[in-house]
């Protein structure tokens, strides 16, 4: 277990965030550079997902334990995701999504659409953290790779939360962006630092099931919120294009560790 293989991916994930923040403040991202940043990004964690954290999963575990953590992470964020939207979620082309919207309307909300979402933006790097901890404890080489698709991952989120914040307008949009970019990157290094001392002890079987889990939320985050966000920005399909390169990105960096 090599200590700058968590510290490297966790310190670097964690600024990455506020850097996301404050390069929307700088220049607000065109529809086009989102797409690209967070299609990037989307690739570049699927292919983390199917080159290493798995492989490793089956490696140190199971193929079975494998597959059962990834169904108990992908359940996890899948019940978080129904608890952040109250309980009801469809899509704006699904049958139920008049149905959804009077469910929406008779419960008060968790706050405004910027809360929801970094907020719960905050809840996933907790799972991002643990999962390069895991990985630096499982692999060196694992932890590095994770953590570069992570980061790609929080600049391209930053980004897309201080796009809205400036969307919305009002007071303090400096203080809310760079706060609420800052606390994501901070959940994610103390989680990153939790999840590599206080899990590395453990057996190589328990640590391939949280590492198959990790890939289960992380999985869940990637297909339900980045891919979508990126394919609703997309022009002459460039989310498809920087997804693609994002995934050989990966692939590559898998191929040479």
């Amino acid at each position: 277990m090599d200590f700058p293989s968590l510290l490297i991916p966790a310190l670097c994930g964690a600024l990455a965030s506020p850097l996301g923040g404050a390069l929307a403040l700088w220049k607000r991202p065109t529809t086009l550079g989102l797409s690209i940043a967070v299609g990037f990004a989307a690739g570049a964690l699927l292919g983390a997902f199917a080159f290493e954290m798995l492989p490793k999963a089956v490696q140190a575990a199971s193929l079975p334990i494998a597959v059962g953590g990834f169904m108990v992470g992908f359940a996890f964020v899948y019940a978080l995701d129904l608890f952040v939207h109250r309980g009801a979620s469809a899509g704006e082309k699904a049958s139920q999504y008049r149905h959804v919207l009077s469910v929406r309307r008779r419960r008060h909300a968790r706050g405004d659409e910027v809360t929801v979402l970094a907020g719960g933006t905050s809840a996933e790097e907790l799972i991002e953290g643990l999962t390069i901890g895991v990985a630096a404890a499982t692999d060196p080489s694992l932890g590095l790779i994770v953590g570069t698709a992570i980061v790609i991952d929080n600049i391209s989120e930053s980004m897309s939360i201080g796009d809205l914040i400036r969307e919305k307008g009002g007071d303090h949009r400096v203080r809310r962006i760079m706060g609420w970019t800052s606390l994501i990157g901070v959940a994610l290094f103390v989680s990153a630092m939790a999840g590599f001392f206080l899990l590395r002890g453990l057996s190589p079987v328990a640590l391939g099931c949280l590492l198959a889990a990790g890939a289960g939320a992380m999985f869940y985050l990637t297909i339900t919120e980045l891919v979508p966000e990126a394919e609703s920005h997309q022009y002459q399909q460039s989310s498809a294009i920087a997804m693609g390169l994002g995934l050989l990105v990966i692939f590559t960096l898998s191929n040479l560790s």
